[in-house]
């Protein structure tokens, strides 16, 4: 039913519980393949992906590259692309078997579905940012990859799929898709906190809005990726 596309490099850390997360979706048959595309990594994640026995490919580096290449190696009608860092709470395959029906007979429009952004960590900090994430995504029907999407491969097809981006390329591929055809799950998908701790919060948070204010100046992604790095 669901074929998850997760990009990868240098991922070992993450990877295992977000494959984790995914067996008792795979136990159900819901999850029908999960696909790694990786961009080269030379730690330990093509271990663990072999371990866990999931299908890997090879790929360019750049996210949006590598979840076109996976989609387009995915069997499945329905597609799910997640980040290596971000696991989906206990559950979550119910719900998303539930959206996905409804969608699939016709009760519900055509669209797709992310789930609630939740971060691994605890104190202030964490939760006065998720709370900003939900009244984002509540207002605005703007979500980023690390809240994962749930699409069907008609409609994914339909709005062009990933473009090959380096960066917002999960911004680009939701404004394609707009705030009427995106549904938020309650079901959460837990991101780690490491980078946030490891850059700071308020740091993190002020890139990523610039970065998302350049994206709707027009600054092209290879520019903006390249200011990423810097700050």
């Amino acid at each position: 039913m669901i074929s998850v596309v997760i990009p990868t490099l240098n991922s070992e850390a993450g990877l295992g519980l977000a494959l984790t997360a995914l067996v008792p979706a795979a136990v159900e048959g819901i999850v029908r393949e999960v696909i790694v595309a990786d961009a080269g990594s030379t730690d330990r994640t093509l271990m663990v992906a072999d371990q866990a026995g999931v299908d890997v490919i090879s790929t360019e580096a750049g996210r949006g590259k590598q979840l076109r290449a996976g989609a387009a190696k995915a069997r499945s009608n329905w597609l799910l692309f997640l980040h290596p860092d971000t696991m989906l709470e206990h559950g979550w395959e119910f719900e998303a078997s539930q959206f996905m029906e409804r969608v699939d007979t016709g009760r519900r429009r055509r669209s797709a579905a992310a789930f609630r952004f939740t971060i691994d960590d605890v104190g202030l900090a964490p939760r006065a940012l998720e709370t900003l994430v939900a009244a984002r995504t509540a207002v605005l029907r703007r979500t980023f990859g690390d809240q994962g999407l749930l699409i069907s491969r008609d409609l994914y097809d339909e709005v062009g799929g990933f473009a090959p981006l380096p960066v917002m390329e999960d911004v680009d591929l939701v404004r394609r898709l707009g705030r009427r055809r995106l549904t938020i799950l309650r079901s959460r998908a837990l991101t780690s906190g490491q980078r946030y701790r490891n850059e700071g919060y308020l740091k993190r948070a002020v890139r990523n809005q610039a970065c998302l204010a350049l994206y709707h100046c027009r600054v092209p992604a290879t520019r903006i990726a390249r200011l990423q790095s810097l700050l």
